[in-house]
């Protein structure tokens, strides 16, 4: 799968190779387990000047550096609605970066259509990965269980259901997580990305349907 990531100088690499050792170590644990449970796979021209674009509603123009800019209430008599910010054309998904955790990108992703979770965009996780409080806030019952053989020793992680995740404007529907007890932050994984291409920029995370 095509995946880009921002490039990184030298002394910030080994910065936050340091910073972001805990969570490597906690990633490989749930990563092998996540592998071995196999059950878990892991979106008319109205003048000369104007550019009505299928994407948004309303009248607007793009400048020369592909800036929209809303012209609703000023030339077509629209009140003016903010333009989403996160579909910016057909089929391609924007997610805010918050921040990084050891190098890895965090998002807000809403779970059930209502409650909101930071998670980290993680590449190498095949599933999405919730914390216990997670799954608590969201009443999820266990509805089963996995063992997993990791570096240190074998662990036993739930099984548990979610109707939707939402981020950056994409949605995919029942997804099965595994809930992790050694995580203080989810990982959203392939299964939520699997079908896109990623792209990894200075301060979004896009998701690209392929053709």
């Amino acid at each position: 799968m095509p995946y880009q990531s921002d490039p990184v100088s030298t002394s910030n690499f080994k910065t936050q190779q340091l910073n972001g050792q805990k969570f490597r170590d906690r990633l490989l644990l749930v990563a092998t387990a996540i592998s071995t449970a196999g059950s878990i796979l892991v979106y008319t021209a109205m003048l000369p000047y104007l550019t009505v674009a299928q994407e948004y509603e309303g009248c607007f123009m793009r400048n020369s550096s592909g800036k929209i800019i809303s012209l609703n209430e000023s030339v077509c008599g629209i009140t003016p609605q903010e333009l989403g910010p996160t579909a910016v054309n057909s089929g391609v998904f924007q997610a805010k970066i918050k921040r990084r955790e050891g190098n890895i990108p965090v998002i807000d992703v809403t779970f059930n259509g209502k409650q909101k979770f930071e998670m980290m965009v993680d590449s190498g996780a095949s599933g999405t990965v919730i914390t216990p409080a997670m799954a608590k806030a969201l009443g999820i019952v266990p509805q089963g269980t996995v063992k997993a053989k990791t570096p240190n020793g074998e662990a036993t992680f739930q099984l548990g259901q979610v109707t939707s995740l939402q981020a950056g404007g994409l949605e995919v529907k029942n997804i099965q997580v595994a809930i992790a007890p050694t995580l203080d932050i989810g990982l959203l994984g392939h299964d939520f990305f699997g079908n896109k291409d990623v792209t990894i920029k200075q301060d979004v995370v896009e998701f690209r349907s392929r053709s």
